[in-house]
């Protein structure tokens, strides 16, 4: 059974369709189970891992995915603590957990570990270079996981959008609909990413190692390490607003017309620094999984199409 961490948010939502439409058992925790204290975290697993005596055997825990983070990159400049303890805290003790317990973690992390600084899409072996408190305890967060275990995929992802929850398609197809003139940073570049993208590659990571282990042994699956994922292509949030702007007219999500224009990152103004370049090589993943990443814009369209879009 999978254990599916901070089950509330963005992406875990999107988890949960996926692994429904594919019969993959799961339960899901938030707030209900902190993860910031380690002996909650414990006295969970070790009750869904333990069955009484007498009773129905539970579904053992092999697989946690930690979705749970802490992702106001401006509030985090402020609430630097909490930041700390729910992106490095937090995953310490899950690592810890699920090495006792056996289970295999998938860690979700960002391209906010990265300086920004780059002009090519970055590995997953360059160094880490966060500049802000956000992507500062981010990079602890992964750094944590390594030291506490070894059965771990660590997937770093970027500029993620999905159904449920506030994120930038939302905000501002909202804006288009309500606004004469929306300005939007056109100097950093990366790579709008789509949950469903996300979900479906965290899925194919436990199928194919659930795979492997049956026809060939433990050892036979993706190998644990850390990975990229997001759409493919890169862009601006300019750009990839003014594509947003396209797609709500054409599928009818506002019926006005905006001016968007392009600004600095400087002029935006935004508390915490921001990557300027963030863009993330996807060839280990593809290549390890033999899968093909969608391009954003194809992602972008069919998450306009699809009837679980709701402007929040």
């Amino acid at each position: 059974m999978i254990w599916l961490i901070g089950c509330n948010g963005m992406l875990a939502s999107e988890l949960k369709r996926q692994l429904e439409k594919n019969n993959m058992p799961y339960v899901g925790t938030g707030l209900d189970v902190d993860i910031t204290d380690y002996d909650a975290l414990l006295k969970f697993a070790q009750f869904h891992n333990t069955s009484p005596a007498g009773t129905t055997s539970r579904d053992k825990i092999t697989w946690i995915i930690n979705c749970a983070a802490y992702t106001a990159v401006d509030k985090a400049e402020d609430e630097s603590e909490q930041a700390r303890l729910v992106n490095e805290v937090g995953p310490t003790n899950i690592a810890r957990v699920a090495r006792i317990i056996g289970a295999k973690l998938i860690h979700i992390s960002t391209d906010y570990v990265f300086d920004g600084k780059a002009s090519s899409p970055y590995t997953e072996n360059m160094p880490l270079s966060p500049t802000g408190v956000y992507g500062t305890t981010k990079a602890a967060g992964e750094k944590a996981v390594q030291k506490e275990m070894t059965q771990y995929y660590i997937l770093r992802t970027a500029w993620l959008y999905g159904f449920d929850g506030k994120n930038f398609v939302y905000t501002m197809t909202k804006l288009f609909g309500s606004k004469d003139e929306v300005k939007v940073v056109s100097d950093q570049r990366g790579t709008p990413t789509c949950c469903i993208t996300l979900a479906q590659t965290i899925i194919s990571i436990i199928q194919t190692a659930q795979n492997a282990h049956k026809l060939f042994g433990p050892h036979a699956a993706l190998p644990y390490d850390i990975y990229h994922v997001t759409d493919e292509g890169e862009t601006t949030w300019y750009e990839f607003a003014k594509e947003i702007y396209r797609l709500a007219r054409k599928y009818k999500k506002i019926d006005r017309e905006c001016t968007i224009t392009p600004c600095t990152t400087e002029e935006y103004g935004a508390k915490a620094p921001r990557p300027m370049y963030s863009v993330l090589s996807k060839k280990k993943i593809q290549s390890s999984l033999n899968i093909k990443l969608p391009k954003w814009k194809d992602s972008l369209e069919r998450f306009f199409k699809d009837n679980n879009f709701s402007i929040k």
